[in-house]
């Protein structure tokens, strides 16, 4: 069978003209390669002189030759061509980034430079001076209102700047408005409240473990106006927030 391939390729190697000799690829001149040396006993100056007279300028080279013929004598020689590990190095350009970046908009520049296998460095200058793009992320909003919570917004909205209107210049001093916040509860003393004054060579205190947030938690409503905090409320604790408890506070 390999002798029949040979054959067929030392063949397709005669016909071939200088206007298709750059079809006939690494796999069929290794297959021509092994024709010469098993059947016609050649040696490789011979062998290299031929495919030169017949490929001209596509002819592989006297080393890679070389190269070939000894791993023929080593009996390791293949026709196909070898795996070969990671990218071809056409991925460095910025279509295929661009092309991954469009396919994963997520991706980060560290994973795009590990699976392409260039730098960090290399990456970024693609992305940023070639592609001309540019990491940005979504706008975060507090909530995500209703078209019912919106419209009484607009209305609370209207009722205040009708207050402005009819008085600018004492409106803020009539304004009173209010937050809530979760207050934890933490360990006493910190670290740095803990230090103490030793001499050199005395051991250090014993140990602080790390101020953490505790399981306890109150919640703190806090009303102010222009000059400052009116008003600081903790809810007791296992009461309900609801319309009553705003309302008597």
């Amino acid at each position: 069978m390999c002798r029949i391939v040979s054959l067929l390729l030392l063949r397709k190697l005669k016909r071939s003209m200088p206007g298709d000799v750059r079809d006939f690829n690494n796999m069929e001149t290794r297959g021509v390669i092994r024709f010469f040396f098993f059947l016609q006993g050649k040696a490789t100056k011979e062998i290299h002189a031929i495919l030169k007279e017949t490929l001209g300028e596509h002819a592989p080279s006297y080393a890679t030759v070389k190269n070939w013929v000894a791993q023929l004598k080593r009996g390791g020689f293949s026709t196909c061509d070898a795996p070969r590990p990671g990218r071809p190095k056409t991925v460095t350009t910025p279509e295929i980034i661009h092309e991954l970046i469009l396919e994963y908009r997520r991706i980060s520049a560290k994973s795009i430079a590990e699976e392409l296998g260039i730098s960090r460095e290399r990456g970024g200058s693609i992305i940023h001076e070639d592609l001309n793009m540019r990491k940005l992320s979504a706008k975060w909003v507090p909530k995500c209102l209703n078209v019912d919570q919106k419209r009484q917004r607009c209305q609370s909205s209207e009722q205040i700047l009708v207050f402005f209107r009819r008085d600018p210049n004492d409106f803020l001093s009539r304004l009173v408005t209010m937050d809530e916040t979760w207050l934890y509860h933490y360990d006493p003393e910190t670290k740095q409240q803990s230090m103490e004054w030793r001499h050199s060579g005395l051991p250090r205190p014993q140990k602080k473990l790390r101020v953490q947030k505790s399981a306890g938690k109150v919640l703190a409503s806090i009303f102010c106006d222009q000059d400052g905090i009116l008003l600081i409320d903790y809810l007791p604790k296992g009461q309900t927030i609801n319309a009553g408890y705003y309302s008597s506070l």
